[in-house]
């Protein structure tokens, strides 16, 4: 084949080509696909995508309209590379039918760079210099030729009266070994030989670890105390080995704690690339073993372990990002006035108090193991003076104390006042932030952590949204995994999530605004300083008025910001303002519930360019406006009573809300500073490869403790129907403790901890109605 610059010049990325491989990957059309990247391309996010273009789509759901802006941008720049890596082979005049083939034929970006190594390198590979030597005919009669006919042929190749001595071909034996370099390289660069000793080393391979002991230490004292214990003699095949323990041996490594090596049989490679070649002289026969062994299998193995990691990576970014998303799913506890409490034992317990809608009211500090008389006096005080509701304790240091002395303010005083344990994960961030600064630049960083334990009951998306993801602690090795990645799928996440749920304009924070579909931090900071001048925004036309916010944000961002207070109820609903002509027109017959007919539709499609999905999404929404999706999720877990480590006993019963999922099992919150553990083998009756098939974060469940560890506070946990029976000795009288889970109050979505007979200090309060609204929220439009 030969190459000329026209030809390099016409290669082009095939975009087409790429949408087709998209479209059988993910079993969808390929106009689909198309229409995601033309949305995108023009600017369109993701979230809205997904729910106000879906006549273009076709209806994808977000996940795959992300996948298909993720797999389109991987592809192409793999194909850009591709480009790249041929045009500057060509350009240093070595490019080869071979190297050609290789590289177009390359299925990643590691066996790309593979083959460009030796490019970018000042030092020539040898068969690079028997190239120069004009070695390479002899290279192709290699293939053909017997071991006299090649020998004989060699002598035509042999030049010892060159100008640059380098490029000299002193003996027939020389030219040979020099063809052999050649070929070997090409035996290498070959796709489908890769492929196969891949396959080969996927099968038969195993990762092994060694432990590293220090120059001058003992042993067995090295490898009793090593947190990498069951890796320091380890072994496990290739084809089995779990992504978690790729993340743990990682680091390792990289800690200097193990030695890790990737064993696989070279000789049983060689043979099988070989079988693959009619083979009539012992030359070709040593160049293919030669190129295996010195090229392709070391190259093999970088893949290998490339992929091990990229793999690892990409499940424990998946778990990550799936934990975060329940967490920030969890439902707020809408309506309540709550007291934040951030145990202390040095410094003392900060407790601040807030208002229905998180606003800060005041805050006191009590020493609860130095002064327990007269921390239940200032409790008692606090719930009186602020009409509390409910009380957030975090299960930090000192939590326990503090829980016994809430537990016994609201069981003497308060029927209907109760407390929840919440978890402290990330708050020290959030209270040295910039963003805590901003909110409360009067306030120490103390109490600003006790406000965000309450906030976090009130509205845990709101709140959590201020911290770095990463520190939130539902991650799996999080500082191990690429972190660029990491932090853009967190992003990802917390901006689907965010766009889910929607977003009240006059009360979100920056923090929060800045997730929304079509505003980034700037515009969200602009946003926040527009209402702080002009009061409350009263309707989404007046979004248009804040500086910066262009038509293309304001189509973006309107459907997602809902604003109560406004006198166009639409302005409060999934409704995008786009569509506000077609909303009034089908309204009355919603309010009827009338059944919207085929030709009336027909009538609107053309009237207004709108779709059938859309109409049918604007009259599910007027019927039932303004819906939670959190409120499938699980609500916080309300306690009554105190359980302290000390009163668990095997074969107990407990409440606990799933922590963290991981993939050998997932870490419980059960009310305590100590985190329960349940393993995978303890997670059903039947059995169980991932965990996230049968549990997630927030989940509340019934457990049985199955073990403790007195020592180290380890409390083990499982959810067979057997468990209770295994202990010997039954069950504690310790597991009557009672625990309550919250539970709707009513059909409207609120959620409300407390019961019916309510003190009348409460009563002012309303937690909804039977049929689920308050009011007909539209009575205005239908007036018109």
């Amino acid at each position: 084949m030969e190459f000329t610059q026209e030809k390099i010049d016409s290669l082009t990325v095939n975009e087409v080509e790429i949408m087709k491989k998209i479209a059988e990957e993910l079993n969808i059309k390929v106009p689909q696909v198309s229409a995601v990247i033309s949305l995108v391309q023009e600017g369109c996010t993701i979230p809205f995508i997904a729910r106000y273009r879906k006549e273009k789509h076709g209806s994808l759901d977000e996940l795959q309209v992300r996948e298909c802006d993720h797999l389109f941008t991987s592809y192409k720049n793999l194909e850009e590379r591709r480009l790249e890596i041929v045009k500057g082979i060509f350009n240093q005049n070595k490019l080869t039918e071979s190297l050609y083939n290789a590289a177009m034929g390359a299925k990643t970006l590691s066996e790309l760079e593979d083959l460009w190594a030796p490019f970018k390198k000042k030092k020539k590979t040898r068969g690079m210099v028997a190239q120069e030597k004009g070695l390479e005919p002899l290279a192709d009669a290699m293939y053909d030729l017997d071991d006299a006919a090649l020998l004989e042929k060699a002598k035509e190749f042999i030049k010892t009266d060159n100008e640059d001595s380098a490029l000299n071909v002193e003996t027939s034996e020389d030219a040979i070994a020099g063809a052999k370099d050649i070929v070997a390289e090409r035996v290498a660069q070959d796709s489908k030989n890769r492929e196969t000793v891949h396959s080969l080393y996927m099968e038969t391979g195993s990762i092994v670890t060694k432990g590293i002991v220090p120059d001058g230490q003992d042993a067995e004292t090295v490898e009793k105390t090593s947190t990498y214990k069951m890796y320091w003699d380890y072994s496990e095949p290739l084809n089995q080995v779990k992504p978690h323990r790729i993340l743990a041996i990682n680091r390792a490594e990289r800690e200097g704690a193990l030695e890790v090596t990737i064993s696989v049989d070279v000789d049983e490679a060689v043979k099988v690339i070989q079988k693959k070649y009619t083979i009539n002289n012992k030359a070709f026969s040593e160049a293919i073993e030669d190129g295996v062994v010195r090229l392709l299998s070391p190259a093999v193995v970088r893949e290998i372990r490339s992929d091990e990691t990229d793999e690892a990576d990409e499940h424990g970014i998946g778990i990550f990002s799936e934990n975060l998303k329940n967490l920030l799913m969890t439902q707020p506890i809408k309506g309540s006035r709550v007291l934040g409490v951030d145990p202390g034992i040095r410094t003392g317990t900060k407790c601040a108090a807030l208002d229905e809608t998180g606003k800060y009211l005041g805050y006191f500090l009590i020493k609860q193991v130095a002064d327990p008389e007269g921390s239940y006096k200032a409790i008692n005080d606090a719930i009186d003076k602020y009409d509390i509701q409910v009380v957030a304790v975090g299960n930090g240091t000192g939590s326990q104390e503090v829980q016994a002395i809430v537990s016994k303010v609201i069981s003497e005083n308060y029927s209907d006042v109760m407390y929840t344990v919440v978890d402290e994960s990330g708050a020290s961030v959030y209270s040295a932030s910039d963003i805590a600064r901003e909110e409360f630049p009067e306030l120490d960083l103390t109490i600003r952590g006790a406000i965000s334990m309450g906030r976090r009951l009130q509205d845990p998306l709101a709140e959590l949204v201020k911290i770095d993801p990463k520190a939130i602690g539902v991650g799996l090795y999080q500082h191990d995994v690429n972190q660029k990645k990491l932090s853009d799928t967190l992003d990802e996440v917390v901006g689907s999530v965010v766009n889910q749920v929607g977003v009240n304009l006059n009360t979100a924070s920056a923090s929060l605004l800045k997730y929304v579909s079509g505003i980034n931090s700037s515009l969200a900071k602009k946003i926040v300083a527009y209402r702080d001048t002009n009061g409350k925004i009263t309707s989404r036309e007046d979004l248009k008025k804040v500086s910066g916010l262009g038509p293309k944000a304001f189509e973006q961002c309107a459907g997602f910001l809902k604003i109560p207070e406004s006198s166009n109820p639409l302005d409060n609903t999934w409704v995008h303002p786009e569509n506000y002509e077609v909303a009034k027109e089908v309204l009355p017959l919603v309010q009827k519930k009338e059944k919207i007919s085929a030709e009336l539709k027909k009538q609107l499609e053309e009237k207004y360019s709108v779709g059938e999905t859309t109409i049918n999404d604007i009259v599910e929404e007027l019927a039932k406006p303004n819906r939670d999706p959190r409120d499938g999720y699980p609500a916080p877990i309300m306690q009554k009573g105190v359980l302290n480590f000390e009163d668990l006993k095997v074969g107990m019963k407990v409440t606990g809300k799933i922590k963290n999922v991981v993939d050998f099992g997932a870490f419980v919150d059960i009310g305590l500073h100590e985190t329960g553990l349940i393993h995978i083998s303890e997670l059903s009756d039947s059995f169980v490869s991932d965990p996230m098939d049968v549990i997630k974060v927030g989940d509340v469940k019934e457990f049985t403790i199955i073990d403790l560890d007195t020592d180290r506070k380890r409390i083990s946990l499982s959810l067979k129907s057997d468990a209770a029976s295994r202990p010997a000795g039954g069950v504690s009288s310790g597991a009557k403790k009672k625990v309550v889970v919250v539970k709707k109050h009513s059909a409207s979505g609120e959620k409300t901890s407390f019961d019916k007979n309510r003190k009348p200090r409460h009563e002012k309060q309303n937690f909804g109605s039977d049929d689920g609204m308050y009011y007909n929220p539209f009575a205005a439009l239908l007036k018109k």
